[in-house]
């Protein structure tokens, strides 16, 4: 019988000699048609980043409360000047359709029944974060940037702060600042809307 030490030495040395595996990224395009012809559905609960199908993290409580209570909050400040689309996909082209916590949208009189909302229709796109720091900043962050998103937000749950990133320039924002307890601010789309981080975190 062949022991679980010899099972992954075999392994170790499959690895070393295997050839490098290759994968294969999608587009907006494929992902778009994988969704209609139903070989993905909503319980599957991925998002396309960079052309990679990644599985969505699981929501605990206080991230859920604090996407619950952002959404209180702009749905009331906006009204109809905006739409408060919650973990919802926002579509940017040519490889990705992430699923902010809260993406503010322009106005759209189907509120986009016939597409997903594009780069130029998103005001600010906003993460709250728990225990995917690293990966909202990382990953998430850049690519709302080469889209072109005008602003994005990491709420931080531990710390109780708000990264606010902004002035997007080659694939990175250019200004970043961040807010503590006791401070407000706002967003460039939306001067007049002020969000204290207390009422967020």
């Amino acid at each position: 019988m062949v022991g679980w030490e010899e099972v992954k030495t075999l392994s170790n040395q499959f690895d070393t000699m295997a050839a490098p595996l290759r994968h294969h990224r999608f587009t907006l395009d494929e992902y778009e048609e994988m969704l209609a012809r139903g070989i993905l559905t909503s319980d599957d609960r991925v998002e396309l980043l960079a052309g990679e199908i990644i599985e969505k993290m699981t929501i605990g409580s206080r991230h859920g409360a604090c996407v619950d209570k952002l959404n209180r909050f702009f749905s009331l400040a906006l009204g109809d000047r905006a739409i408060v689309r919650v973990q919802g996909p926002v579509a940017l082209p040519p490889d990705s359709c992430p699923e902010p916590d809260l993406a503010i949208l322009r106005p759209c009189e189907d509120f986009y029944a016939g597409a997903h909302p594009r780069p130029d229709d998103v005001l600010l796109a906003i993460e709250v974060s728990e225990s995917s720091l690293d990966f909202d900043r990382k990953v998430k962050l850049p690519i709302y940037a080469a889209a072109g998103i005008r602003e994005a937000r990491i709420v931080e749950i531990a710390d109780a702060t708000i990264e606010c990133h902004s002035d997007p320039r080659n694939g990175v924002y250019a200004k970043t600042r961040l807010f503590r307890r006791g401070e407000t601010f706002t967003a460039g789309a939306l001067p007049d809307v002020r969000l204290s981080v207390d009422a967020a975190v």
